[in-house]
C-alpha cells in the first residue's frame, strides 16, 4: 500500500510534469485576492489528457491567432483614447525591467500613445533595477515613483514572511493596485499591464479578453475588518501593531464607483501583440538602454528577469519550498513555450539552478524583515509540504524531482 503523505496549501496530491515543458501541476494562482481569512494560493494550471499543461496549450494557439488584426484592434483602442491636447491618455505601471520597458514605449513611439508610466517602488533596489529603471524615464517616459510607508511595508513583508512565507505578497498587492489607483487619481481611463498571467498557466479562458478582470481592484462589500494582510487582519494589524488605518491606503480594495465613474478599463497589451518575453527584452535593450545583469540570477540561468528587487530571489526560493517549482523552472518552461530550448534541455537547467539558495542578498532581507537566520529557517522547513519533500541522511530532497519522473 502506498502511503499518503500530506499535501499543504490545497495542492494536488499526486505530482505531475507537463509533457511539453517542465512545469508541474503543483504551480501556484498568480492571483492575490484579498482574503477575509490567513489562506494561501491554490494552483490552477490544468493539465488535458495528453498530460501537457494549458499554459503550452495556449503557447499552440497563440501560433493560430491573427496577429495583424489584433493589431489593428490595438490602434482602434489607441485611437479612441488618444490625447487631443497633450495630456495623458494611458497608464502603465512598471519597474523599467523589459516587460514594462517594452509596453510603455512601443505604445509611445509606435502608436502614439502619451502613457503616464507608475511605478510601485521595490522593497529594495538593487543597483542594476535602479539603473534600468532611470534607463526606462531617460528613454522619454513620464514616470511617477510611488513608496509606500516603509515601516508598514517592512512589517507587513516580515508578517507575509512569517504567516504565508510568501514575503512577495503586500508587494504585489500593491504593484497590482497602484495602475487602477493612478487612474482615479488622474481620471485616465485606459491601463496596460503586459502579457496576461493565463499566458503561463492561469485558466486559459482568461486569454479570450483583453481586460483584466477588475473585481480584482474592488470589493464593495468588503470592510477594514476583513482585509488580511500577510496573514493579519486589519483590526489586527491596528490594535496590536499601532498601525494607522491611513496607512493600510495603498493596500485596500479600490472603490467600485470612482472606478465606474473614471471608466478604468485595464487592458493586457499581450493580447494585441504577440508576447514573448526574450524580443521584450531586445526592444527593451536596443530603445530604453535596459541591460542585464553581469552575472546569471540566482536560481536560474538567466541575467535579465525579476532583476529590480534584492528580495526576488527570496521570493522565488519560497515557492520552491513550499511548490518544488523555483525560478529556474518558469524560466526554462516559458522559454520551451516560446520556442528557445528544448524540453530536455529545460530538465537539465531546472536540475542544476531551481534548488540554489539565495546567498547574495540573503542577509540584508534578513535586516530588512528583522529576523534572525535560526528563525528563517524554522520558517521555510516548516513550509515544506509532506508531499513533496522528504529528508534523507539529514537533507532535504523533493520527493517527485522532474529528472526521476
Amino acid at each position: 500500500m502506498t502511503e499518503v503523505f500530506e499535501a499543504k496549501y490545497g495542492l494536488p496530491q499526486d505530482v505531475k510534469y507537463c509533457k511539453a515543458c517542465v512545469i508541474s501541476n503543483q504551480r501556484p494562482s498568480s492571483v492575490i485576492e484579498f482574503k477575509n481569512k490567513p489562506s494561501d494560493k491554490k494552483p490552477t494550471i490544468n493539465f488535458d489528457d495528453d498530460g501537457v499543461c494549458s499554459a503550452c496549450r495556449y503557447a499552440d494557439v497563440k501560433k493560430s491567432i491573427d496577429w495583424n488584426a489584433r493589431e489593428k484592434n490595438l490602434i482602434e483602442l489607441c485611437d479612441k483614447y488618444r490625447s487631443r491636447d497633450g495630456s495623458y491618455d494611458c497608464i502603465v505601471p512598471g519597474s523599467g525591467g523589459k516587460d514594462s520597458a517594452f509596453t510603455a514605449h512601443v505604445l509611445k513611439y509606435k502608436y502614439g500613445m502619451n502613457p503616464l508610466t507608475v511605478t510601485w517602488s521595490p522593497h529594495v533596489y538593487t543597483d542594476i533595477g535602479w539603473r534600468n529603471f532611470r534607463s526606462w524615464i531617460d528613454s522619454g517616459l513620464d514616470n511617477i515613483l510611488y513608496s509606500p510607508n516603509g515601516k508598514l511595508h517592512r512589517l507587513l513583508t516580515r508578517l507575509a514572511f512569517e504567516n504565508l512565507v510568501h514575503p512577495f505578497q503586500p508587494f504585489i498587492i500593491g504593484q497590482r493596485l497602484v495602475g487602477p489607483r493612478f487612474s482615479m487619481l488622474y481620471n485616465i481611463p485606459l491601463v496596460f499591464y503586459g502579457e496576461n498571467q493565463a499566458e503561463y498557466g492561469n485558466n486559459i479562458t482568461e486569454n479570450e479578453s483583453p481586460k483584466m478582470d477588475m473585481s480584482f481592484f474592488y470589493n464593495s462589500s468588503m470592510d477594514v475588518c476583513d482585509l488580511y494582510l500577510g496573514g493579519v487582519s486589519a483590526t489586527n494589524l491596528i490594535d496590536k501593531y499601532n498601525v494607522n488605518i491611513n496607512d493600510l491606503n495603498p493596500y485596500m480594495p479600490l472603490d467600485v464607483e470612482k472606478l465606474k465613474s473614471v471608466g478604468t478599463e485595464v487592458h493586457y497589451l499581450g493580447y494585441y501583440l504577440k508576447w514573448d518575453p526574450q524580443e521584450c527584452f531586445y526592444y527593451a535593450a536596443e530603445n530604453t538602454g535596459f541591460i542585464t545583469n553581469p552575472e546569471r540570477t540566482e536560481g536560474s540561468y538567466s541575467k535579465y528577469s525579476s532583476i529590480d528587487d534584492k528580495i526576488d530571489p527570496l521570493h522565488y526560493f519560497t515557492t520552491y519550498i513550499k511548490f518544488g517549482i523555483g525560478r529556474a523552472t518558469y524560466d526554462a518552461s516559458q522559454e520551451i513555450r516560446n520556442g528557445k530550448i528544448n524540453r530536455e534541455e529545460g530538465a537539465a537547467l531546472v536540475k542544476r539552478f531551481d534548488s540554489e539558495f539565495p546567498s547574495k542578498y540573503f542577509h540584508e532581507i534578513l535586516d530588512y524583515m528583522d529576523i534572525t537566520e535560526e528563525q528563517f529557517w524554522k520558517i521555510i522547513d516548516a513550509a515544506r509540504s509532506p508531499h513533496l519533500w522528504k529528508k534523507e541522511n539529514d537533507e532535504w530532497m523533493l520527493r517527485h524531482a522532474l529528472w526521476n519522473e
